[in-house]
């Protein structure tokens, strides 16, 4: 009985995941192959016509092909904030894990605080507006890159921690400077939690849809996640062609996660346990 239970209890946790993960995707793939009229049923029946190129077609061309905009621009925005965030909360963690200081206290609350609290829209898009840097992809990229520092930092500190003092000292002895001992002996050391922070900050920021929505307006910068309003109006819903895009909204950062599900469970726990 007992052998049986582990297999059973597998069975159903492969079950619950199906449901949950699995049956949306099929759901959204399937309206995204079937025609207008067929889509707005939003049911599991299968279509008359397999309609896949038509549809995806349809989408890249939509206002003046809309969308292959909306990829480069998020693309941009998602490469330069995780390049940033990468070297700026390895950085950070590395100075609030090796000093001991009362700034460095104040900088941990600072990073929780970032956490929890939640962001204030309308004075940060005043203060971009002072600065000259709304609706710029400047701004766009500093404000991915100061909401989701808070999160990489902490990865990069507990994984740190993981570290042994040893290799600053012995590197310090040979004559290495502060900057050398970080970028020639720490940086290289962090690849688990790197790996980590890319993957998880990069789907973040391509699926974001509320940051480009409050401070990224106009159809020149618009992202991924914005092109989904193009199919949908008050009078009428595509939902064949919505569903093709959400369709091809969701792939890439679906075949990155798949890819690099190791690697992110690795970065995540590495630093979990003090060695």
């Amino acid at each position: 009985m007992r052998s049986v239970r582990p297999y059973v209890t597998g069975a159903i946790a492969l079950a619950v995941a199906a449901v949950i993960f699995v049956m949306p995707f099929v759901f959204v793939a399937l309206q995204a192959v079937k025609s207008k009229s067929e889509a707005s049923r939003l049911d599991f029946e299968l279509p008359e016509h397999w309609l896949f190129w038509d549809n995806l077609i349809a989408v890249f061309k939509a206002r003046d092909y809309q969308l292959a905009l909306a990829y480069f621009n998020s693309t941009l925005i998602t490469v330069v904030s995780v390049t940033i965030l990468i070297l700026l909360s390895a950085m950070v963690g590395y100075v609030m894990q090796r000093r001991k200081t009362v700034w460095n206290r104040v900088a941990s609350v600072a990073l929780f605080m970032g956490l929890m609290m939640p962001p204030a829209v309308v004075p940060t898009i005043g203060l971009l507006q002072e600065i000259g840097l709304f609706k710029t992809m400047t701004g766009m990229i500093l404000i991915q890159v100061a909401y989701n520092l808070s999160f990489s930092t902490l990865l990069c500190r507990s994984f740190i921690s993981t570290i042994p003092r040893d290799l600053d000292e012995a590197a310090l002895i040979d004559g290495a400077k502060p900057r050398q001992i970080f970028f020639r002996v720490i940086l290289p050391l962090l690849k688990p939690v790197t790996v980590t922070n890319i993957v998880v900050q990069s789907i973040a920021i391509f699926n974001d849809f509320t940051n480009p929505l409050y401070y990224l307006p106009g159809r020149e910068n618009v992202t991924v996640q914005l092109t989904l309003y193009n199919f949908q109006s008050m009078y009428t819903s595509q939902y064949n062609l919505l569903f093709m895009n959400i369709l091809l909204v969701t792939i890439p950062p679906l075949i990155v996660f798949i890819f690099f599900n190791r690697q992110i469970v690795a970065g995540m726990t590495a630093g979990a346990v003090k060695g």
